[in-house]
């Protein structure tokens, strides 16, 4: 299968560019010293990301073409969307570890700069593997369906992405102190270096996204083959995710059951892929299924919720922050 790209090497290196620049700024000007990151803070970053990610959708869209600029504008949302379990999973790390709320802007900033990375990785070796061998896309597909199955028939039980075999490890391996050093990564005792507990929730950070890329890169697959739209779609999505986090942290018990339309955005999508062969669903229809299952889970979660708390009845089976929340990969993270 050939796979045509509309990134030229002038495109790969300016887009690349502009990411490190935009990461410059943000560690280096607007969060050189560490604070907590407040609502407002976080609704502003938020939308700075969303901002840029539809400014780029437009000019893909006036320069080179109406179908790109729907791939990437269907792309960006299936990322941005499955992007909100990365939210609860980070919850989870920062109450399970109890990390300051000063500090966890400087853990996400650099838990997304290794993100980036694999993902890249990630997307470049399953474009190569999708243009070699055709039959990678069915197993795509049929690995989104069982994921999106298994989510949507889950059992509400805890999560503790650090009890992840390969973090267990790294625990066990790197010698590390108990106590916090300020916004340090590693300190220096008698001569030798260990770790501190930042360093470990940062670890167990980028083994939860190489656990959700599995999940999330073949579903951007799903809609385009175009390395260059897959790359950018999926890189705004996971750059916004940090103001995500600070944004939704608190609202979390209140989306009870988005992980219904997760679910299903991931049914959908593996079946797309299923069926590619037998027939191609349109990239404007794609894109409407997807909005439509996202907000319809996201209006009836906040409509059920204070109906069922008016009618005495028990809240939906949403998480508290840090509590174990509800995960597309959690068993696979576990």
């Amino acid at each position: 299968m050939a796979l045509t790209s509309v990134g030229t090497p002038a495109l790969w290196v300016g887009f690349t560019a502009f990411i490190l620049l935009m990461l410059a700024l943000d560690l280096g000007v607007f969060h050189r010293k560490a604070h907590v990151v407040g609502f407002r803070e976080a609704l502003a970053w938020s939308g700075v990301w969303i901002g840029l990610a539809l400014a780029f959708n437009a000019g893909v869209w006036h320069w080179i073409g109406a179908q790109r600029g729907l791939e990437f504008l269907t792309g960006y949302l299936i990322e941005k969307s499955l992007s909100v379990d990365n939210v609860f999973v980070f919850a989870v790390l920062f109450s399970s570890f109890a990390v300051p709320a000063t500090y966890q802007h400087r853990v996400l900033f650099w838990g997304v700069l290794g993100a980036l990375v694999m993902r890249a990785v990630f997307i470049f070796a399953g474009a190569a593997a999708i243009q070699r061998f055709h039959w990678v896309i069915f197993v795509f597909g049929g690995l989104l369906v069982l994921t999106g199955l298994k989510l949507l028939f889950r059992r509400d039980g805890e999560v503790h992405p650090e009890r992840n075999p390969l973090f267990r490890l790294i625990r066990r391996v790197v010698p590390a102190v108990p106590e916090y050093h300020g916004e340090k990564f590693t300190v220096v005792r008698a001569g030798r270096r260990y770790a501190t507990p930042l360093l470990l929730v940062l670890v167990a950070i980028e083994i939860t996204d190489l656990v959700f890329a599995v999940d999330s890169i073949p579903a951007i697959f799903a809609v385009t083959r175009d390395p260059f739209i897959v790359f950018t779609s999926n890189i705004f999505a996971i750059l916004g995710l940090r103001a995500l986090y600070f944004l939704l942290a608190g609202a979390i018990r209140r989306l009870a059951y988005l992980h219904v339309g997760l679910a299903l955005v991931l049914v959908f999508v593996g079946t797309k892929m299923l069926i590619l062969d037998v027939y191609k669903i349109p990239t404007p229809v794609s894109l409407a299924v997807v909005a439509g299952l996202i907000a319809a889970a996201v209006t009836y979660s906040l409509v059920r919720a204070p109906a069922a708390a008016a009618a005495g009845m028990a809240a939906p089976p949403a998480q508290e922050p840090g509590a174990g929340a509800p995960t597309t990969t959690s068993a696979l993270a576990v």
